[in-house]
């Protein structure tokens, strides 16, 4: 926000509707479906694959920040569910590779929330933090914000609907303007609240 990229709900709507389309639909949602599947039945977990996903996740996170962030969130997550007696979560708290998405597949998983519930419920709550923060930063009103809200879940059916059929071999997503960001943010002079 501090580089002007985004200064109003148009552009805000353009950049979270964008990331969506672009990075979450490519890379996120994807592999969710992956540790879905990889988590198996309780007990059945195919441990190569949760790693070799993960360790994907993490290699496709363009800055330290975004890595950070995402092990901040698996890791948070993983506590969560811990707490909450899913023990496989316990070793996932600690490690370096863990994501969000890899413990929200988790409990999808052993809840018996569907997959395509699932791929819709992470969507929206990544549209909703990235609202938030916009809303926040831009600064947006909050009718403004539940515009760009409304504008990012509608894009959600679809990106869904293309994560649920993206080769393995298509995964990834090229955002520079993004990894630009990050990168300027890690050194940022100040900074309102961690992301």
């Amino acid at each position: 926000m501090t580089s002007g990229w985004v200064a109003d709900e148009e552009a805000a709507g353009a950049w979270i509707t964008g990331q969506l389309s672009a990075t979450f639909a490519a890379l996120d949602l994807p592999l969710l479906a992956r540790f879905f599947e990889a988590w198996g039945e309780e007990s059945a977990a195919d441990a190569a694959s949760l790693d070799a996903w993960s360790a994907f996740l993490r290699a496709s996170r363009p800055t330290a920040e975004l890595q950070t962030e995402d092990r901040h969130l698996g890791g948070a997550l993983a506590r969560v569910l811990d707490g909450l007696g899913l023990a496989e979560a316990r070793p996932w708290i600690v490690r370096t590779d863990v994501s969000y998405a890899a413990m929200f597949a988790l409990a999808a998983r052993r809840w018996n929330v569907p997959l395509t519930a699932a791929l819709h419920g992470f969507a929206f709550a990544w549209a909703e933090a990235q609202t938030s923060a916009a809303v926040r930063l831009v600064p947006l009103g909050q009718s403004a914000g539940q515009r760009v809200l409304t504008a990012a879940a509608a894009a959600i059916p679809d990106a869904v609907s293309r994560a649920l059929v993206l080769p393995d071999d298509e995964l990834g997503a090229a955002a520079p303007r993004l990894a630009i960001a990050s990168a300027q943010h890690e050194t940022q002079y100040s900074r309102l609240f961690r992301s």
